[in-house]
């Protein structure tokens, strides 16, 4: 196992810490939110209760695997805690998620929680957003109307692609990532991304006020 999955192994098992008896968690989707998961399995193999929704079928089959109880929203109201990962986390805690194609589930999973943790390795946390280029979930349908809309906001688009087609996503939907450079104003480029018919959600979650979790190369873990 080399220095970042070893970093990634310890924020998820920090932030698996985090579970108490009898919570509902959201199982968040990518490399360092598995071991977070694989996490839990031992301690539901060791007597922990708990029921979880997961934010991507990937996550979701990792979870049966290992013996943690699924539920969904048509049973509960509200988590008690998510833990997902990132793929840039900036100094003042604004996100960048959707590198794994998970983002609106995510999203939806990450607003009805208590409690939001992400985990991340050094590599994730940066000054502003923008370096990764930014993930929007856009209806099939209609795409080349979005992707020029994202130009016109001096976006430059990609259709996301996987074996030379269209990747889709869980929900039957494509994913535009897209470079705008440095983001400055997340908020507001957030809400003229929503504003174009066809974008379903955006990889910027905003304003959430997560516990961050990020782990060193050195072993280091700090909570944030």
């Amino acid at each position: 196992m080399d220095t970042i999955t070893q970093a990634k192994k310890a924020a998820g098992e920090k932030a698996a810490a985090l579970v108490q008896p009898g919570m509902l968690v959201g199982l968040g989707t990518g490399s360092t939110a598995y071991w977070a998961i694989e996490k839990l399995g031992e301690m539901v193999k060791g007597g922990l209760n708990i029921r979880a929704v997961a934010t991507s079928l990937a996550s979701e089959k990792q979870a049966r695997e290992l013996g943690i109880p699924i539920t969904s929203f048509s049973e509960i109201q509200q988590l008690d805690i998510d833990i997902d990962g990132a793929d840039e986390v900036s100094h003042d805690l604004q996100i960048i998620k959707g590198g794994g194609g998970a983002l609106l589930r995510e999203k939806i999973v990450a607003m009805a929680s208590r409690k939001k943790v992400i985990v991340a390795d050094e590599r994730k946390y940066v000054k502003t957003l923008g370096k990764f280029p930014l993930p929007i979930e856009i209806i099939p349908f209609g795409w080349e109307l979005v992707f020029r809309a994202v130009q016109s906001l001096k976006g430059a688009p990609t259709l996301r692609t996987k074996d030379d087609k269209p990747y889709i996503t869980d929900n039957g939907n494509y994913i535009l990532d897209c470079a705008f450079g440095v983001i400055e104003n997340p908020e507001q480029l957030h809400h003229q991304l929503k504003a174009i018919t066809g974008v379903v959600e955006t990889g910027l979650f905003i304003n959430m006020k997560p516990t961050v979790i990020i782990a060193y190369e050195n072993g280091e873990v700090k909570t944030i």
